[in-house]
């Protein structure tokens, strides 16, 4: 409100002040017209007119009234030319400015003194501008840092599968326990190839489309059970216990294919980083405008400075890129835009051990 009462001083002010220079060029050449003309020059002027053409001074004289109206329409046509040329000079002012911002964003603006307020402003944009273009410069060096990791990371299972593979093939009379061994080391890494291979085409997705979203009635309750059912494999494969609290119907009205992304988003996460054999705790409920979710485990406390950049697309917690956690550092990102599309938002929390991430959606 103080930003629109500013703007409007602004126009009242630039108004006041075209007005008062058209008044003001308007009164000064109307007395310079009579002084000079009506006064001064009167008797001069006429005599010179009628000793060149009487013709033309009676002309003059019969149409006297006429004249004088041209006089002052050509005085108020110049007084209002000065005013549009003086509110030109702003606009003027204002798109070079803009067109700096454009070419020299590096630069501060600096306008007229009475345009204090939009020099403000413009500098406001400048500044923005330069963040947006530093983020966009900092996303796409990520983006091709994860590229390039990624594609050494699909080198590593694949050369796996292909070693496991020509063995068996190689040694037809190996034994059958050791035969089982390699099948499985190779279906393993076979799995971990299709995983990079989907976080390539997520990163694709992620960039280049939007994300749309199909709404009908489901039941966040079966959702979630179905979730942790499927996650069973991983949580047993690090001793890890999950425990979920909600009651039997919670229905929303949603997609249930991109909630149960991002809602596998945030299991997942909670399984990678939590410290081997502890419990994650889920727990759903209905509030009087909103459904809750909240996901908590026991793992190493995220610093403040990342829990603010945690919801970035490319952005890693596991910094040193193990193969055992590191991903394209989408999850959380896609997990923040489903909840967004939904409506509602999410937020993360680390209290010394404790990592909790909140869903908060719209009944």
């Amino acid at each position: 409100m103080s930003e629109k009462r500013e703007y409007k001083k602004l126009k009242t002010s630039i108004a006041i002040k075209v007005a008062l220079r058209t008044v003001w060029v308007l009164i000064l050449g109307v007395l310079v017209f009579h002084i000079l003309i009506d006064d001064v020059l009167n008797d001069y002027l006429a005599n010179s007119v009628a000793d060149y053409s009487r013709s033309l001074y009676n002309f003059f004289v019969a149409n006297k009234t006429p004249i004088l109206l041209l006089t002052y329409l050509f005085f108020t046509f110049f007084a209002i030319f000065l005013a549009v040329r003086f509110v030109t000079r702003y606009m003027v002012s204002i798109i070079e400015a803009m067109d700096k911002i454009i070419k020299k964003p590096e630069e501060e603006i600096q306008l007229q003194s009475d345009l204090i307020l939009i020099e403000n402003r413009l500098n406001q944009m400048r500044i923005e501008l330069i963040n947006k273009e530093r983020e966009a410069r900092e996303a796409e060096t990520k983006k091709n840092d994860l590229i390039v990791y990624m594609a050494h990371d699909l080198k590593t299972p694949l050369t796996s599968i292909i070693g496991y593979l020509t063995l068996l093939s190689d040694e037809p009379n190996i034994s059958k326990d050791l035969q089982e061994r390699y099948l499985k080391i190779a279906l393993d890494k076979a799995n971990r190839l299709e995983e990079l291979t989907n976080e390539f085409f997520d990163i694709t997705r992620f960039n280049l489309q939007s994300m749309p979203i199909t709404r009908k009635q489901i039941n966040l309750s079966y959702l979630l059970d179905q979730l942790v059912d499927e996650c069973y494999p991983m949580l047993s494969g690090r001793n890890l216990q999950c425990e979920l609290t909600k009651p039997n119907q919670i229905p929303f009205w949603g997609d249930g294919d991109k909630l149960a992304r991002a809602l596998d988003n945030l299991l997942k996460n909670a399984i990678n980083y939590s410290y081997e054999g502890t419990t994650i705790q889920i727990e759903a409920k209905e509030e009087e405008q909103n459904i809750l979710l909240r996901f908590h485990n026991k793992g190493d406390a995220i610093p403040s400075y990342k829990l603010e950049k945690i919801f970035e697309k490319f952005y890693r917690l596991d910094e040193a890129r193990t193969s055992k956690t590191g991903g394209a550092g989408l999850g959380l990102a896609i997990t923040k835009q489903i909840i967004e599309l939904h409506g509602g938002k999410i937020e993360a929390e680390s209290e010394g051990n404790d990592i909790v991430f909140t869903v908060i959606l719209p009944k």
